[in-house]
């Protein structure tokens, strides 16, 4: 009898437990939702409803009205010219990103020379650099140096070097990447480049998804060094730089076509973390092991 009442204390604990955690992961889940459901509703809104009633669940009918709005109200916007270029620069940016850093986590984990954990030091120390800081430098070279003003090269270019995502990759190669597996490799013949590109990236295809998602999203959204490079070219604008012209203007004033202009621009984020999530809690498990 007195193990079963401890059984059942037990039981009980382990019940509150688990309803607490379900609580906070509920609230978790409202806090990233409720604005973004809130964002959906207010586009299909318009500007009187959205001036009479800014916080409603209940959705409009204005969300084809406030996107002609869009097209009508703001000079050089065209959702499908922001779509290309912004798909270019986040896709390019992307793909060098995760090949790039994956390929330097490889070098850190796989080669064992002398200056491998001061290398790994020095990436980790430029991680912790704000942008902002060498913001300046950057547009001077690339723009006046360079003379790279309204192009995409400082835009896709420099995202080869991403600290953050070679010290992940390394982590997630150090918890989950046998190194004999690359010394049978090289017995068999197979280059370091091959058995990088052949071994390697399959191996590591639940971080690169992950990193992919997480690249693609920061490309897309950054609108700090896109609005330094492109000047004046208004058809290499890109999505963030469109929706930025819609929220920045302080006459006639339209929150409706703000929202619904801020909508349009999530919708390919949103494509490709369905494509790509179900990598996302496999990647970060492992990924996050200790070395």
């Amino acid at each position: 009898m007195e193990n079963v009442g401890v059984s059942q204390n037990y039981m009980l604990k382990q019940r509150i437990k688990s309803g607490v955690y379900f609580i906070i992961c509920l609230i978790i889940v409202l806090i990233c939702l409720v604005p973004l459901l809130l964002l959906i509703l207010n586009a299909t809104r318009t500007h009187n409803e959205l001036i009479q009633k800014p916080l409603s669940l209940i959705p409009g009918s204005a969300l084809i009205d406030n996107i002609k709005a869009i097209t009508t109200q703001y000079t050089n916007w065209n959702v499908w010219r922001g779509y290309v270029n912004s798909l270019f620069v986040a896709g390019g940016s992307t793909i060098l990103t995760v090949f790039f850093s994956s390929m330097t986590a490889y070098g850190l984990t796989v080669y064992n020379f002398k200056i491998r954990d001061g290398a790994y030091a020095f990436i980790l120390a430029v991680m912790m650099i704000p942008i902002q800081v060498t913001s300046t430098g950057f547009v001077q070279f690339m723009v006046g140096t360079l003379g790279l003003a309204d192009s995409y090269i400082p835009l896709i270019v420099p995202a080869i070097a991403a600290p953050a995502i070679v010290f992940y990759m390394r982590q997630y190669m150090k918890s989950s990447f046998p190194l004999d597996i690359v010394e049978a490799a090289r017995i068999d013949g197979c280059n370091e480049f091959r058995t990088f590109l052949s071994i390697a990236i399959p191996m590591m295809k639940p971080a690169i998804a992950v990193q992919a998602i997480f690249a693609f999203v920061q490309n897309w959204n950054n609108y700090y060094t896109q609005n330094m490079i492109l000047l004046a070219n208004s058809n290499k604008f890109t999505m963030p730089m469109m929706v930025q012209k819609v929220v920045n203007v302080d006459k006639n004033i339209n929150l409706g076509a703000r929202y619904a202009a801020i909508a349009l621009s999530i919708i390919p984020i949103v494509i490709v973390y369905l494509c790509l999530s179900r990598f996302i809690v496999g990647g970060v498990a492992l990924g996050g092991v200790k070395e």
